[in-house]
């Protein structure tokens, strides 16, 4: 006899999550919106949800708006022990079966659910669903009186008609950072193309709220610009699981092709891709049989393969949802396979014009009064030397060590309205630890000694430095052996005139340098 199966254990956010919403519900609130970003695990608690309901004997109806993610609901249905009947092409209808797993697109071709009872409704990326003809039918007319529950990883969408237009409140899960912060997501970096090679939307035309799909083929899909997206990937993420948004199937295969003719295993899935051939390839994504798989509109959403290190932005978009759909699917952790954080390469100039995911603050649900603004993007800027993405007042590039200049690039009272208390921090951090490199770089040609370039900074900023500033701070990341040798021999004059012991000189060494291999400078002589 087959053992019961074992339900998911939750994180501790999705208990909460699950918390705030039956404390909502219990407050009279009868349609919420369920806020959990990509890679904080909505499906499971969805599930959750499902499973507590059936054991409290109601009904329900999940509404998903893909074929694909019927099979993945399923899967974490089954997970937690359940029941389900399925309204969809291809599936075995059991309109006995507690749970309902519906199709939307099958929905307006079949009718008994119309007059079959739900307590509640759940629509699945109800960003999508809740504004489909069957979505409207199910709220306003055929379930009116049930509970109507809307998930999904942001509550944004172009046009007039917003979520908060239709659901009366929201609970939410924690934001991105915080769930960085938690582990619960990986870190990310960012970098853009250098400029020639960015897409130009000069002549790109907007319909409906976004690009025109037919004027960015033009703009996008170039042989140029496909050849740099090889040569950007083999500079900064080679051999990395990647995944690439593209304009159209064409572009697409181009830019898979082009991956391929580079000795770089590609391949491309889309809307016509079966689903067998479509894990097929998730899988081979995942097993390494392929480096870098390409789509068009099929893995923004329903795609979870947390291994994925690196996602492409090849497709300029206006839409804020779409945008941190397609970061989501490279911010999930995998530590099974070593990954310690993602890298987002963007060709389309989306960060640029959308910002983060590490922006969003807190969550609000959009009415068509008060739709999405892009208030809360924090501004950003692209390093001329490396291409990496940075916050705009960062002023230390984290990869290259280039340092921009003094120049402020907004007003502070501008900064605060749109950072965060620890941007904040952050940003005046950087200030700090600029200074206290120009400081050490000043002081060392001159023969100061560090403890001076220590006080120096007390006095300005009435704070002691951090040690761990002091790495490359006067020679960089990559100093050569003669900086070394040069730097032991201004240590060891200060020593000589100030008697200190050879423990203090080697310790402030490895301060500039790390802590590894600096036998070969002290112990060996200088050729």
């Amino acid at each position: 006899m087959n053992a019961a199966p074992q339900p998911p254990t939750l994180r501790p956010y999705q208990l909460q999550l699950i918390k705030d919403l039956y404390d909502t519900l219990g407050r009279g609130h009868k349609r919420v919106a369920v806020i959990a970003g990509t890679g904080a695990g909505k499906t499971v608690i969805a599930g959750q949800i499902c499973a507590h309901a059936e054991a409290r004997g109601c009904r329900l109806l999940f509404l998903v708006h893909l074929d694909v993610l019927v099979g993945q609901t399923y899967d974490k249905m089954k997970a937690f022990g359940l029941k389900c009947g399925f309204i969809k092409a291809g599936w075995e209808e059991d309109p006995s079966a507690p749970i309902q797993i519906a199709s939307v697109q099958t929905m307006a071709k079949r009718n008994w659910w119309r007059k079959w009872h739900a307590d509640v409704v759940l629509y699945d990326e109800a960003h999508t669903t809740v504004f489909s003809r069957v979505g409207q039918q199910l709220i306003y007319q055929t379930h009116k009186d049930a509970v109507h529950l809307a998930l999904t990883a942001t509550p944004y969408r172009l046009g007039r008609d917003q979520l908060g237009d239709h659901m009366q409140t929201l609970v939410a899960s924690p934001v991105p950072s915080e769930l960085q912060k938690m582990g619960f997501l990986a870190p990310m970096k960012y970098y853009g193309m250098p400029e020639e090679t960015q897409v130009d939307l000069d002549g790109v035309r907007t319909v409906a709220g976004d690009f025109d799909e037919r004027d960015l083929k033009i703009a996008c899909d170039r042989p140029e610009l496909v050849e740099r997206i090889v040569d950007e990937w083999l500079r900064l993420v080679p051999d990395k699981r990647t995944i690439a948004f593209c304009v159209d199937v064409e572009h697409a295969r181009h830019v898979a092709q082009a991956f391929n003719d580079a000795g770089i295993p590609a391949a491309t899935v889309d809307g016509e891709t079966p689903i067998k051939e479509r894990k097929k390839l998730y899988d081979g994504l995942r097993d390494g049989e392929i480096t870098v798989l390409t789509s068009c509109n099929v893995i923004s959403i329903g795609f979870d393969e947390p291994s994925v290190e690196a996602g492409l932005l090849l497709r300029p978009t206006q839409s804020q949802a779409l945008h941190f759909q397609q970061i989501g699917r490279v911010m999930r952790i995998s530590p099974q396979t070593g990954k310690l954080y993602g890298t987002i390469l963007d060709q389309a100039g989306n960060l640029r014009r959308l910002g983060f995911p590490e922006d969003i603050k807190g969550y609000h649900l959009p009415t068509r009064s008060e739709p999405e603004s892009g208030e809360g993007k924090v501004p950003t800027k692209q390093c001329p030397c490396c291409g990496r993405i940075v916050w705009i007042f960062v002023m230390i590039c984290p990869d290259c060590d280039h340092q921009w200049g003094n120049d402020a690039p907004l007003p502070m009272d501008d900064l605060e309205e749109v950072l965060s208390e620890e941007q904040l921090l952050m940003m005046q951090e950087q200030e700090m630890m600029r200074g206290f490199h120009d400081l050490r770089k000043r002081h060392y040609e001159a023969g100061e000694s560090p403890a001076w370039t220590t006080r120096k900074f007390f006095e300005s900023f009435g704070c002691l430095p951090k040690d761990v500033w002091c790495l490359g701070s006067i020679f960089g990341k990559q100093p050569s052996v003669e900086d070394k040798y040069a730097y032991k021999d201004y240590l060891m004059a200060i020593a000589q005139r100030q008697g200190k012991s050879i423990s203090w000189v080697i310790s402030e060494y490895q301060k500039e340098f790390g802590a590894s291999r600096w036998e070969e400078i002290f112990l060996e002589r200088r050729a």
